[in-house]
C-alpha cells in the first residue's frame, strides 16, 4: 500500500515562506496543487527602542532549517519519499534588511525591519534633496521616500554602525532582503553562496529602476550605497542554486517572489485587473496591471509583480500597504494580555458583535496608503464607560477591514474599473467575523480559497515551473481548480458608509502626533 502511495503522487516542490511573525515550509503535490505537510515556527521581534523593529538573522535561518527538517519527518511518517521533492521556492517578507560578512557569514547587525520608524530623520533629510518638479526616486522606483524600503535602512546601517561601515571598506560587506540571506546561506554561505534577489524584492529597495530592471546608479549615488554591496538581479522562477545541508540536499532553489507577489501568484491572478488582499502582519491589496506600469494618484505603490523565467515578460502590480492588520492581535496578547492566543479575538469580538461606538487606529508605524503620513500614532478614541475588552477586539478586527477598504477605494479610483470581488487569504482569513466584517465594510463579497497557504503556493509554482525543473505547468488550463468560500455583505449600504466615514474621523485624528525631535529623544 505505502509504495504504492508513493508513486501516485509524482513530483513534490516545497516552499519556504519567511513572514514577519513566523517561519514556514509547506509541500505541495505539483500536479494537484495540494498541500501534504508543512512545519511553523514563530519569530521573535525585537523592540530594543521606540519605534525600532530587529529581527535576528540567524535565528530566521535556523528557523528556515527547522521547518524543512520537521516538514520531512512529518512526510515520512505520512509515507511520502521526500526523494519526490524536486524544487524549493522562496517567499518572504520583504524590504527587511540584512548585511553581513561574506568572509565570517556572520550578520553584521541585527535584520531592520520593514515596520521599523528609526530611519524617519533619514527620509526627512533626503527628501530635501529631490527637485520638486522631479521626483526621479517615485518615477524610477515606483515607491514613496519612506521608513518602509531597504534604501534609508542601509543608508542608517551605513551612517551608525561602525562593523558595516568597516566591512563595506574591506570589501567583505553583502546586502539583502531576506530572500537573499536565505538563499545565500541555503546555497552554501561561505563556501560559494549565491548572492541574489528576485526583480519582486529587488522592486522595493528603493535602488532597483522597475523599467530596465536594474540597479540603478542614479538611485545608489542618490542613497550613498555601493553598488559592490548588492546582490545579483534575477527572474522569480530560474535555477539559483542547490541546497547545500540538511535532508534537502541538492535539491535545486528555484523559484523566489516578495510575499505580496507569491500570494498574487498563488491566488492565480495573472491577467490585467485581478487582484487579491492577504491579510498577515500587515495587509497588502496587489491588483494585476499586466506588462505595463500604472502610477497611482492615490496613494498606491506600483510595484513588480513577477517575472516567471528568465525570458519571460516582467508583470507590474499596483498595491496599497497597510504597515498594522494582524499585528494588532498580536499587540493585543503580547502587549496588554487581553487574549491569550490569537484565535481568541474571534470569540470576544462575537461576544459583543459590535464596537459599540469605539474605533481603533493602529498607526504603530504611522500610515502607510493611502496617507504616507509617518506622523500618525495608533489611537483607540469614542470610549465610554460602557466599553470593555470585547469592544476592544471587534474595534481592532473593524480597524483591518476599514483599511482594506481605504486602499480598495484608491485602488477603484486608480483603476477606472470597481472590483465586483474580493479574493482574499493570509492567517486572519481563517477568522469568520473578520470575512463578514470585511464584505459588510467593503459592500461587496470576499472570496476565499479553501487552502489560505496561497504565499506558499505562489512560492511552489515558481520553483516548479522553471526551467530544467519543469514539474508544474502555469499555463492556464494545467491549473488546478480552487474551492473558494464567499461571504455576501449582511448589513444594509447606508449603514456600512456611516461607520466608514466615522473611521475616517477617527484617522484624522491619528495624524500629525509625532515631531521628529520627539520621535529622536528615545523617551525611555
Amino acid at each position: 500500500m505505502a509504495a504504492a502511495k508513493k508513486a501516485v503522487l509524482g513530483p513534490l516542490v516545497g516552499a519556504v515562506d519567511q513572514g514577519t511573525s513566523s517561519t514556514r515550509f509547506l509541500v505541495f503535490n505539483s500536479k494537484t496543487a495540494e498541500l501534504l505537510s508543512h512545519h511553523q515556527v514563530e519569530i521573535k521581534q525585537e523592540f530594543p527602542k521606540e519605534g525600532w523593529v530587529e529581527q535576528d538573522p540567524k535565528e530566521i535561518l535556523m528557523s528556515v532549517y527547522e521547518c524543512i527538517e520537521k516538514t520531512c519527518e512529518k512526510l515520512e511518517q505520512l509515507n511520502i519519499d521526500i526523494s519526490n521533492i524536486k524544487a524549493i521556492g522562496v517567499s518572504n517578507q520583504r524590504e527587511t534588511t540584512v548585511v553581513w560578512d561574506k568572509i565570517t557569514g556572520e550578520p553584521l547587525y541585527n535584520a531592520v525591519v520593514w515596520l521599523d520608524l528609526r530611519t524617519q530623520s533619514t527620509v526627512e533629510n533626503l527628501s530635501k534633496r529631490i527637485p520638486g518638479n522631479n521626483n526621479f526616486v517615485k518615477s524610477k522606483t515606483g515607491l514613496p521616500l519612506s521608513t518602509y524600503f531597504s534604501a534609508v535602512k542601509v543608508r542608517w546601517l551605513l551612517d551608525n554602525v561602525k562593523e558595516v561601515q568597516k566591512a563595506v571598506e574591506e570589501d567583505r560587506a553583502l546586502f539583502g532582503t531576506i530572500d537573499s540571506w536565505l538563499i545565500w546561506s541555503l546555497t552554501g554561505g561561505t563556501n560559494g553562496g549565491v548572492h541574489c534577489t528576485d526583480v519582486t524584492n529587488a522592486s522595493r529597495t528603493m535602488l532597483f529602476n522597475i523599467h530596465s530592471l536594474q540597479w540603478d546608479k542614479e538611485l545608489c549615488d542618490f542613497f550613498g550605497i555601493p553598488m559592490k554591496i548588492l546582490p545579483n538581479v534575477r527572474s522569480s522562477s530560474e535555477i539559483y542554486g542547490l541546497m547545500k545541508a540538511g535532508s534537502l540536499e541538492g535539491v535545486p532553489i528555484s523559484g523566489c517572489l516578495g510575499d505580496q507577489s507569491a500570494a498574487l501568484v498563488g491566488q492565480m491572478c495573472f491577467r490585467d485587473g485581478q487582484a487579491k488582499n492577504t491579510y498577515g502582519t500587515g495587509c497588502f491589496l496587489l491588483c494585476n496591471t499586466g506588462r505595463k506600469c500604472v502610477f497611482s494618484e492615490h496613494g498606491l505603490l506600483t510595484t513588480v509583480a513577477y517575472k516567471l523565467g528568465r525570458d519571460k515578460p516582467v508583470y507590474y502590480a499596483l498595491e496599497g500597504s497597510v504597515a498594522i492588520a494582524g499585528a494588532v492581535i498580536r499587540w493585543l496578547r503580547d502587549n496588554l494580555g487581553i487574549i491569550r492566543s490569537s484565535d481568541e479575538i474571534e470569540k470576544l469580538a462575537k461576544e459583543v458583535g459590535t464596537s459599540y461606538g469605539c474605533y481603533f487606529v493602529p498607526a504603530f508605524s504611522g500610515l502607510y496608503a493611502p496617507y504616507w503620513e509617518p506622523s500618525a500614532r495608533g489611537i483607540i478614541c469614542g470610549l465610554t464607560q460602557f466599553t470593555n475588552k470585547c469592544h476592544i477586539a471587534f474595534a481592532a478586527l473593524e480597524a483591518v477591514c476599514f483599511q482594506t477598504r481605504e486602499i480598495l477605494d484608491a485602488m477603484n479610483r486608480d483603476c477606472g474599473i470597481p472590483l465586483s470581488h474580493l479574493q482574499v487569504d493570509g492567517g486572519m482569513t481563517n477568522n469568520k467575523i473578520l470575512m463578514q466584517l470585511q464584505a459588510d465594510i467593503l459592500y461587496i463579497p470576499v472570496v476565499k480559497p479553501s487552502m489560505p497557504e496561497t504565499t506558499a503556493l505562489g512560492a511552489a509554482m515558481a520553483a516548479g515551473a522553471a526551467e530544467g525543473v519543469g514539474v508544474w505547468s502555469l499555463e492556464p488550463e494545467d491549473l488546478s481548480a480552487v474551492t473558494m468560500e464567499r461571504f455576501e455583505p449582511q448589513i444594509n449600504a447606508e449603514e456600512s458608509e456611516i461607520r466608514y466615514s466615522t473611521w475616517k474621523k477617527a484617522v484624522m485624528k491619528s495624524m500629525g502626533w509625532v515631531t521628529t525631535e520627539s520621535s529622536q529623544s528615545g523617551i525611555p
